[in-house]
């Protein structure tokens, strides 16, 4: 299984960096961001940094939008990226629920986001591709071999089923067992359908992940609240996917839906961060379901389990009081014990 550290561009970006090294150097595969950029540094500015100070680390958003970069932009600069380090990004892509909201855009439909990912994919090949104004373009000085994977955020029936068929990768932004399951078969069922192989699909997972000491009450209760904002974050997704298929119609699992009833709104100026006040109708069960919150030996069981399930990445969101300290428990002791012969 590889591993990947989420992080939000928060100022200093020499911060941001610094824990990328670090996770590096314990044995993480992936660096990734969020990108939203009224709410925090660009980050495509910030990859620079982290791949000229690493050597190996892949980096990417967690994840970009078709609506706050024209289609051409976007692949330019990864393209640009590989161009300066090897085949060294991944493009995350979603219907950008921060970053359009925030500029008082709704998110991105799933036409867009499809085809945003072939053009961004084959421009970034070298090949030809029309980025939605009726010419076709083509990047002169991309070289032979140039590879950007676009891996694509879903939840709902159509956007998995689109993910299966189409995308590179799949991320899956919680880390219940359950749906994972169910929805990993899902874009595994749409690629088969598709006459595609779907292990060709990669599958990641990404939750945050806060290790503690013991398995005492008072060591999940402070880990519970370091990590609550996920559900809220989730719930913006869960939201729209009640709004457009219903809370009990069976095209959205009601271990999905269900705890949202008691959300009232959401304020982004706390979005992705400890403490978030809007987040306070998420319940402990949620918070350990879509999390990996306990001791180092309770992390490697959950993450075994997502393993014999299909996941091929676990990217960690490291957005608590305690990021140095997960990243290096990680290296020494969960990343080789998930990863033992």
């Amino acid at each position: 299984m590889d591993f990947g550290l989420v992080l939000q561009t928060d100022p200093p970006a020499s911060r941001v960096v610094e824990l990328m090294q670090r996770a590096e150097r314990n044995g993480f595969s992936h660096g990734w961001t969020f990108d939203s950029a009224v709410l925090w540094q660009e980050p495509f500015v910030i990859y620079s940094q982290i791949l000229a100070r690493t050597s190996t680390l892949k980096v990417g958003p967690m994840v970009t939008n078709p609506g706050t970069r024209t289609w051409e932009v976007t692949a330019s600069t990864f393209a640009t990226l590989n161009d300066m380090f090897g085949n060294r990004t991944v493009c995350g892509i979603g219907r950008g629920d921060s970053a359009m909201r925030v500029a008082g855009r709704r998110p991105d439909t799933l036409a867009r986001i499809s085809g945003a990912m072939k053009v961004i994919r084959a421009l970034g090949r070298g090949e030809e591709a029309d980025p939605g104004g009726g010419t076709a373009v083509r990047f002169p000085w991309v070289r032979p071999g140039a590879e950007v994977p676009v891996w694509m955020a879903a939840y709902g029936p159509r956007a998995l089923k689109m993910t299966g068929e189409e995308a590179d990768g799949f991320i899956l932004q919680l880390a219940d067992p359950y749906l994972t399951e169910y929805m990993v078969k899902a874009v595994r069922d749409a690629a088969e359908a598709a006459g595609r192989d779907p292990s060709e699909v990669t599958v990641c997972v990404a939750a945050p992940a806060y290790v503690t000491a013991d398995d005492s009450p008072a060591a999940f209760a402070h880990a519970r609240e370091q990590c609550r904002w996920f559900g809220g974050m989730v719930g913006n997704h869960v939201a729209d996917l009640v709004a457009k298929y219903g809370a009990r119609t069976g095209a959205v699992p009601g271990e999905l839906t269900d705890y949202i009833k008691a959300r009232q709104g959401y304020d982004y100026a706390h979005h992705g961060r400890s403490g978030n006040p809007d987040t306070q109708f998420v319940p402990d069960e949620i918070v350990d379901r879509f999390c990996l919150i306990g001791t180092a030996d309770q992390h490697i069981e959950k993450l075994n389990t997502l393993r014999a399930l299909g996941v091929d990445q676990f990217a960690l969101y490291d957005m608590h009081d305690a990021q140095e300290a997960v990243i290096d428990i990680y290296g020494t002791k969960i990343i080789p014990a998930v990863n033992a012969p």
